[in-house]
């Protein structure tokens, strides 16, 4: 295999042409600027320094930051060897804690309870009031570690179900009926308020026919007269017949009022809210 000729050794370009690439052999392009190939990452490449900021945004917390780490090791999670782990999540809590404080403070508190348990485990273990064992202090950790494994496997599933308007659209086809028309069914309550309107407006347009009654107090005067004629007391009600209807009885009421002015005529009423009588004045021999 021939070497590959260095860039002096390279033929000029003709006019109009583009410049000859050198070849590579042992690498490849890792990418390409401006359509040129790019061999070795630039050592002038500014990184701005909030880039790493969202480091940690990654995980969806402390919990699923603490799984990876075992998960990608291998490690036992009944067994958990606290030392690799808890220099390991210190590492990646480092990357970011000075730089955003409030994104690493739940981070920072899960590193805070791996230290206490590691801490826990370096001292002998106390046995209870009933001569057990103390229980192991990766127990509580472990508990959460497995729950959360379980609940963010079921979310996992539910995400890869099928779901109206990310995986699939309903189909909508407009079919025109070319046959009768079904009417909707009409209710109780809508008849009954279509028949109130109908009514109201016949109330709107209604006539009334008034024809002029000839009354006379003087004739009803005698009437009531000949009604108290043989009678001690007569009750107020039974001078008036509602029969007669409302001109009639207007009238009856004006023609006792004029019998009570000229004083032929008492009422009477034994005490308040008692019953009204009606008698023939007394008119002395």
């Amino acid at each position: 295999m021939h070497p590959a000729p260095s860039p002096a050794e390279l033929p000029p370009p003709e006019a109009g042409q583009p410049a000859p690439q050198p070849e590579v052999v042992d690498h490849v392009a890792v990418a390409r600027l401006y359509g040129e190939p790019l061999f070795a990452l630039p050592q002038d490449l500014y990184i701005p320094p909030d880039a790493l900021e969202v480091f940690l945004e990654a995980f969806e917390g402390p919990l699923d930051l603490l799984l990876y780490l075992i998960r990608k090791q291998n490690f036992n999670i009944l067994d958990i060897p606290m030392a690799a782990v808890t220099r390991q999540y210190l590492s990646y809590v480092e990357e970011i804690r000075s730089r955003n404080l409030e994104l690493a403070a739940e981070y920072l508190l899960m590193a805070a309870m791996l230290i206490e348990i590691k801490s826990r485990m370096l001292l002998p273990p106390k046995k209870t009031a009933e001569g057990e064992e103390a229980e192991d202090p990766r127990a509580e950790l472990v508990r959460r570690l497995l729950e959360y494994e379980q609940i963010k496997l079921a979310a996992s599933r539910l995400a890869d179900v099928p779901q109206s308007g990310r995986d699939f659209l309903r189909a909508q086809v407009y079919v025109e009926q070319a046959l009768a028309p079904r009417f909707p069914d009409v209710e109780l309550a809508e008849l009954q308020d279509a028949w109130r309107a109908i009514l109201r407006r016949a109330k709107l347009v209604q006539h009334h026919k008034i024809s002029r009654e000839q009354l006379s107090v003087r004739e009803h005067m005698s009437l009531v007269l000949k009604k108290l004629q043989g009678r001690r007391f007569a009750p107020f009600e039974d001078l008036f017949d509602p029969s007669q209807g409302a001109p009639v009885l207007v009238v009856t009421l004006i023609a006792l009022l004029e019998l009570a002015k000229e004083t032929l005529v008492e009422i009477t009423q034994a005490e308040a809210y008692a019953p009204i009588y009606v008698r023939l004045a007394f008119t002395p021999a």
